[in-house]
């Protein structure tokens, strides 16, 4: 009988193992489980064997299955990329920023999100850095609409306005991770200007996400630092894509992002410091009532 019992498991693994969508399943599982930032506790615990023990009968009820597993490992900001997605990965839908220059000499900086390649990167922030006059009575900086992408060139398209030390770290099960800005010049492959010290507005709305919201945590805590406008969309966290069968990718959030003040964000929004209908007003305003340090 034990004999029995025991060729039974033993053809029963050996069955799952076979199966190339149960196989789909159990690797991304794997994933979500090493790295996945809320892979723990009994949520994570039912939520894992009942995946594994799903019995999928196509590639489809497979991805559903990751799809539905992930965003308990990893929370609202991680997704499943198909194969056809990971392929196309159209990276051309983003705008270059703008900057104008207001009266009183004060900066309006259009950031839109980016995802582009490393020589479009340095492109993008040159377009900010190239138009800064070396001394502002203050700056505007928009995200609305920024729903992210790559944050490095972003932020290093406003590294002027920010300080040498540490603007941000990444909070993961592993171990946190502290970006400043000569790492942020280093990975868009930038040197360092000088800065600009002056009062900075940001605006922000309910489409302001992600590497977004992480430009705006940059500058939170900042003294002569105020926001405008509404809520953000609550994507505050690191993300980091894993290759699964087939050339589909688990987007995985790993992490959450922290300000300088210490506080942890990530699925939630991060509220302005003065909410209203009309930021770039009331941002132009504050500002014209600053002065420079």
């Amino acid at each position: 009988m034990r004999k029995t019992l025991i060729l039974l498991l033993t053809l029963l693994v050996m069955a799952s193992c076979s199966d190339p969508n149960a196989r789909y399943v159990k690797k991304a599982v794997r994933i979500m489980d090493k790295h996945g930032i809320y892979a723990q506790g009994s949520e994570w615990e039912k939520a894992k064997q009942e995946a594994l023990s799903a019995k999928p009968s196509s590639l489809g009820e497979a991805q559903e299955i990751v799809t539905k597993t992930g965003k308990v490992a990893g929370g609202k900001h991680t997704y499943l990329m198909t194969t056809d997605e990971v392929t196309v990965n159209d990276t051309s839908s983003w705008e270059m920023p703008t900057v104008e220059l207001l009266e009183n000499n004060i900066a309006f900086i259009k950031l839109p999100a980016f995802s582009g390649n490393a020589e479009e990167g340095i492109k993008y922030a040159n377009t900010v850095l190239n138009n800064l006059p070396n001394a502002l009575q203050g700056a505007i900086i928009d995200l609305r609409g920024n729903r992210g992408g790559n944050m490095y060139p972003m932020i290093a398209a406003v590294h002027r306005l920010l300080p040498d030390d540490v603007i941000l770290k990444f909070s993961s099960r592993k171990r946190p991770m502290s970006i400043n800005t000569f790492f942020v010049l280093q990975t868009v492959g930038l040197e360092k200007q000088a800065p600009i010290d002056c009062p900075v507005a940001l605006l922000t709305d309910d489409w302001t996400g992600s590497s977004g919201e992480a430009v705006l945590i940059c500058f939170r805590g900042l003294t002569n630092t105020r926001s405008f406008g509404a809520p953000t969309a609550g994507y505050c966290s690191c993300n980091q894509p894993f290759a699964l069968p087939g050339g589909s990718q688990l987007v995985l959030t790993i992490g959450e992002d922290i300000a300088r003040t210490g506080e942890a964000f990530c699925d939630a929004p991060i509220a302005p410091d003065m909410l209203t209908e009309t930021p770039f007003e009331d941002a132009l305003e504050w500002l014209n009532h600053q002065e420079i340090r």
